[in-house]
């Protein structure tokens, strides 16, 4: 089974160097980068422990106790949903706009109320957690000051760049490259 949202788009990583956006189709929405590995591998093992989960299901249901089992399998689809919301994080780019998919909120932001979006050295949160270590932050900035601080679109430092700086570079260029075009229509 395809999953779409698991891959980038292959363009991304064949296209010639001359060619800004190499697609013909920018309304869809896209991730120009891959899932990094920290995220990939968190995903797996929420996957691993849900089919830990509906074996369970199964022997209690076969045993006689349906509630039990259906409580069970209600708990692996929970687990698959946010196996699959973990993999579909990120920052997504077309036509319309920018959207920042979190786990819990998806923000979209249309390009005309982008001012800017441009790689800076700052503090940033290592897997998203407290701690701050020294790193680079794609940032977006809106064309109207809006009250309260908008958080980093992308960081060296989290699941999806972590030890892997060439990817962020890419990425983060990819998405500045975006901005740049939309920004002028």
């Amino acid at each position: 089974m395809p999953l779409p949202f698991l891959t980038a788009d292959r363009a991304f990583d064949e296209a010639a160097e001359d060619v800004a956006l190499p697609f013909d189709d920018r309304d869809r929405w896209r991730r120009p980068y891959r899932p990094g590995p920290a995220r990939v591998g968190a995903a797996a093992l929420v996957l691993l422990l849900s089919s830990y989960v509906l074996v369970a299901a199964v022997i209690i249901g076969v045993a006689g106790t349906v509630p039990a089992a259906a409580a069970c399998m209600a708990g692996a689809a929970v687990a698959i949903l946010c196996a699959l919301r973990l993999l579909r994080m990120g920052v997504w780019v077309s036509a319309r706009g920018l959207r920042r998919v979190g786990f819990f909120v998806t923000n979209t932001t249309p390009w005309s109320q982008v001012a800017a979006v441009r790689t800076v050295q700052q503090p940033v949160r290592w897997l998203g957690l407290p701690r701050t270590v020294q790193g680079q932050a794609l940032v977006l900035v809106r064309a109207e000051r809006a009250p309260g601080e908008v958080p980093p679109l992308l960081t060296t430092h989290n699941a999806d760049f972590l030890a892997r700086a060439e990817a962020f570079d890419r990425a983060a260029d990819a998405v500045e490259v975006w901005a740049d075009e939309y920004r002028r229509h």
